[in-house]
């Protein structure tokens, strides 16, 4: 069902705009952080989680979020999510301790696992087919550009209001877009029940025990000496909850992780690098605006901060737009080879300028990182053209079910092959 003009245009615009606020929620924190750890106490503990507890909240809820969408319909499922993510910014806005700030962002999380497929979905039932494509790029390219500058934009509110004022703002636009999601009408029915996949508890529950418990054993390392039991129990727990996954998964036959998609040829390199570009964005994001405004680093305020990561922002974003082009002209491994290479060679420059507080240099060389770091962001894409597996059937899910679990791939967990990826997508 597809809206009509100017319902359409509103649930896109809506769509968008808390995509924007949510992708801008993500990196902002990150400078604010420093001044969060001053006012709130936090010890190094503390600081992971505050980016550990959104994370996994939103990787192990993902799936979740897709079934919701199907259960309620993708309107109202983007409005019952994008509201959970304002009032989680609220709770951390309003946070006097560690627990608020970390409960608040374990919810954006859960949140975030509802919004991220659900407003694709919704965009993807409201918009004539020959409109759909520019809208959801749209709506990647807004959570792109809210990735982009949220250090900037958190660096210039915590410099100048505080860093509550990014949490009321981000729910405050978040809030907006709901309301214009709930005004834009029609909301497509709940699915009947015949159409309904069946939700796999266990699987769900065992994989968010094993991410859970492997970041747990992560942070034993640091003990392991004198504690190795840190280490050694939740390391264990991840294992076995990991097992218990994989066995329920190749048992189901609509499994959450289909493992089949290893055997499909680039599968695998392209999970590594995705994985990979991940892992590496999100500990520099921390660790650079730590030591950047720590007074024996390099003593800058957050605005400062913020901004000298502007150039990693403008080199993602850049090569982000690029990309398709270079897909186009060049197949895709070339790119995605110089991209890596790309990597390698400007973070040892990175290193070495952060060392000698040559800040233009270190702003040179993180805006080549921040190019060499696009397969990330626009793996998604690629998500759409999944190829088909030999004698196996091809699903026709509904929209909001493909959308939703296209999306939450895309968008919350880098290392997760979901089934719906190879779903094809109506329209």
């Amino acid at each position: 069902m597809t809206a009509g003009p100017a319902g359409a245009r509103l649930v896109v615009l809506s769509c968008c705009l808390g995509m924007l606020a949510i992708g801008i929620n993500g990196t902002a924190i990150m400078t604010a952080l420093p001044t969060m750890r001053r006012d709130l106490a936090l010890d190094a503990g503390h600081l992971a989680w505050a980016v550990n507890a959104y994370l996994v909240a939103a990787a192990a809820c993902v799936m979740l979020g897709g079934t919701i969408t199907d259960r309620i319909g993708a309107a109202r499922a983007s409005v019952v999510g994008l509201l959970l993510f304002a009032l989680a910014s609220a709770v951390i806005a309003l946070a006097r301790d560690a627990d608020m700030l970390l409960a608040g962002r374990a919810l954006q999380g859960l949140g975030a696992a509802l919004s991220i497929p659900s407003t694709l979905a919704a965009i993807s039932t409201a918009s004539p087919p020959e409109r759909r494509a520019a809208a959801i790029g749209a709506w990647g390219g807004a959570l792109m550009l809210g990735f982009s500058i949220g250090p900037l934009i958190g660096g210039i509110l915590t410099h100048l209001t505080g860093w509550r004022v990014i949490f009321w703002a981000d729910g405050a636009a978040i809030l907006l877009a709901a309301c214009g999601l709930w005004f834009a009408g029609p909301r497509r029915p709940a699915l009947p029940a015949t159409g309904r996949h069946r939700f796999d508890g266990v699987g769900f529950v065992s994989l968010a025990v094993a991410m859970v418990a492997t970041i747990f054993a992560l942070e034993g390392l640091a003990h392991v000496g004198r504690a190795p039991l840190r280490l050694a129990v939740p390391l264990g727990l991840a294992l076995l909850a990991f097992a218990l996954f994989v066995r329920q998964e190749r048992r189901r036959p609509d499994p959450l992780v289909d493992f089949g998609l290893f055997a499909t040829r680039g599968f695998r390199p392209a999970l590594v690098i995705a994985t990979t570009a991940m892992v590496c964005i999100l500990p520099l994001l921390l660790f650079f605006n730590l030591e950047a405004q720590r007074p024996d680093g390099l003593g800058l305020s957050a605005i400062a901060a913020g901004a000298l990561l502007l150039p990693m922002s403008a080199g993602l974003l850049a090569f982000a737009l690029l990309a398709p082009r270079l897909a186009a002209r060049f197949g895709v491994r070339r790119p995605i080879g110089a991209a890596l290479v790309l990597v390698a060679a400007a973070a040892p420059g990175v290193a070495w300028a952060f060392e000698a507080r040559a800040l233009p240099l270190l702003g040179f060389g993180l805006f080549w990182l921040g190019g060499g770091a696009w397969p990330y962001p626009t793996r998604s894409r690629r998500a759409w053209r999944w190829p088909r597996f030999p004698g196996r059937r091809r699903v026709r899910a509904p929209a909001s079910s493909t959308a939703a679990r296209c999306s939450a791939a895309a968008s919350a967990s880098p290392s997760a092959p979901w089934r719906s990826a190879r779903t094809a997508f109506p329209g």
